[in-house]
């Protein structure tokens, strides 16, 4: 108001103190010389929910009776303790999950990562003997992935009605340079055991002990070099009794192929066209699986870069473990009459849908000479309700999708047997996460 004094009487100036010298900035630095105690229990390292201990409880429910009873270190009996079984399955079984597939890399890890160092619990791992684990007891997965199965469909959380069959082309161990046809490889092979010979001779002329042991190495490689080229050769006979076979049939398709090639790294591999067009050496995995549960039923692998006919062995394998679907579920690449007719005759409805039709004729329509078989199929395929049903097929991508997922897209090991040891670790352990995954909806359903 005029007349009144101002409510703040000026001021004087401020200034601002001068700004101090800055020092040094204080860190928290390492320092890895000083002494320090760290106690703690091997299972304090991972939290209790970790989902390695589910793995490791998974592991002991496991029937390993047989890898029990074929030790030979008892009680009162002189010899080396291995490692307990249970804990070789544990470990493969994780580190299948994790994506490992190398003994080298799993070795290291049961030394680096805390999850590997609790399960082996201050077990000493070697790459040597988890590699032998690892493809010596194919048919022991076998039953344990079978009984998996069982009990997962006696429990009411898995259905056996409808099953699909899909193929997996996996690269094999092999380059594409190894591939070699008969005259290469019969040169290759002289010249192995043209070696062997002769550093066997100079084995047994040196006395030195030294240089004794650098010539039975080289003498061990150069026969395993023998041994891959003749394994080679026997692939070159196979392929061309395959093609004389297939001359009968498909005489100008045959006509055009060129000579057989069989590689000196992995002769059972074989080039194949993989899913991004290109041609790699692989191998045709046949998976098996509940499209609604997808859970894995039965699993094989073939050497042919085709699907073609192999649905009606799949169906034979199943038979003969007591496996009987209503409905078999496959893509256009395994069509052929005779699978069809095959599955008509036991009762199982084969859904497939016809191969690319060159003449633009209806696929489905009836056929002079049709069996009782294909001629219900084309009915059955033109049918409303086979959009509906066969539209179940594409769930088992997924299952491929968590194969390259678990590192399924390239082997590590050579040889067909071996392969499928590969194969079917993943499916033993794709079935533990999917009863992981059935259990836990069923509990929150009840």
């Amino acid at each position: 108001m005029p007349g009144d004094k101002p409510l703040l009487e000026a001021l004087a100036e401020q200034r601002a103190p001068a700004a101090a010298v800055r020092g040094a900035p204080r860190l928290r630095r390492p320092e890895r010389q000083q002494l320090g105690w760290h106690v703690a229990a091997i299972d304090d390292l991972i939290a209790p929910d970790h989902p390695v201990r589910a793995v490791w409880a998974f592991a002991s429910q496991l029937d390993l009776g047989d890898l029990y009873d074929a030790i030979r270190a008892r009680e009162g009996l002189p010899g080396q303790a291995p490692a307990d079984p249970e804990l070789m399955m544990a470990l493969w079984l994780w580190a299948t999950v994790d994506g490992v597939g190398s003994a080298r890399q799993l070795a290291r890890l049961c030394q680096e990562h805390l999850a590997y160092r609790w399960l082996c619990g201050g077990v000493s791992m070697n790459h040597h003997t988890l590699s032998d684990f690892r493809t010596a007891h194919a048919a022991l997965l076998e039953r344990l992935l079978a009984d998996g199965v069982t009990a997962l469909v006696d429990a009411g959380l898995v259905s056996l009605e409808v099953l699909a069959q899909d193929g997996l082309r996996v690269r094999a161990a092999a380059g594409s340079g190894s591939f070699r046809r008969r005259v290469r490889l019969e040169e290759l092979h002289a010249a192995a055991a043209a070696r062997v010979a002769r550093l066997r001779v100079e084995l047994d002329s040196d006395p030195a002990v030294g240089s004794r042991r650098r010539q039975a190495a080289q003498q061990r490689a150069a026969r395993e070099r023998e041994d891959r080229t003749q394994a080679a050769l026997d692939r070159i006979k196979q392929l061309e009794a395959e093609r004389v076979r297939r001359h009968k049939t498909n005489k100008s398709q045959v006509a055009k192929q060129k000579e057989p090639r069989a590689s000196t790294t992995d002769a059972e591999a074989r080039v194949m066209k993989m899913p991004d067009g290109g041609y790699r050496p692989a191998y045709n995995m046949q998976i098996v699986s509940a499209p609604r549960s997808q859970l894995i039923v039965a699993v094989d692998l073939d050497t042919t870069g085709s699907d073609r006919g192999l649905a009606g062995a799949a169906l034979d394998r199943l038979a003969a473990g007591g496996i009987k679907p209503a409905d078999y579920l496959v893509d256009g690449g395994f069509a052929k009459n005779q699978d069809i007719e095959q599955a008509h005759a036991v009762g199982i409805r084969l859904w497939c849908p016809a191969p690319k039709n060159k003449h633009g004729t209806d696929p489905y329509a009836p056929r002079r000479g049709d069996s009782p078989g294909v001629a219900e199929w084309r009915r059955r395929m033109a049918s409303q309700a086979a959009d509906a049903l066969y539209r179940q097929r594409c769930k088992v991508e997924r299952t491929n999708a968590w194969a390259r997922r678990m590192s399924l897209d390239r082997l590590v090991v050579r040889g067909k047997q071996k392969a499928r040891t590969a194969l079917l670790w993943f499916a033993l352990a794709h079935n533990m996460l999917r009863g992981f995954a059935l259990r836990r909806a069923a509990e929150a359903a009840a």
